[in-house]
């Protein structure tokens, strides 16, 4: 799925599961020859979690929930719930749904 913003420089992409079957696919139907392959014998990079992938000035980023987690001094094991006002947090449920297909 790419998010494009109002910046036409600017554009990230949600990398998931899906996402990772459908590069894959991609692969095979230019050369059905591989199929059956591996990621890496596609020559694609391993598919480990779901992330956010952009670039900023030609460097690639990916943001993982890893790096969410570190960012707001959470562990990863957990709902990123703890600690926020249920009440007045629309993300909550996006979050943990996302994140970690719970609510």
């Amino acid at each position: 799925m790419r998010i494009w913003s109002s910046i036409s420089w600017f554009r990230e992409e949600v990398f998931d599961s899906h996402a990772a079957r459908m590069e894959e696919h991609e692969k095979v139907l230019i050369d059905p020859t591989l199929e059956g392959k591996t990621r890496e014998e596609l020559g694609l990079k391993p598919f480990t979690c779901t992330e956010i992938r952009s670039s900023v000035m030609g460097i690639p980023i990916s943001i993982t929930k890893e790096v969410i987690a570190r960012t707001i001094r959470r562990t990863t094991e957990r709902s990123f719930e703890e600690g926020l006002d249920t009440k007045t947090s629309p993300f909550n449920d996006v979050v943990n749904m996302t994140m970690f297909n719970s609510t």
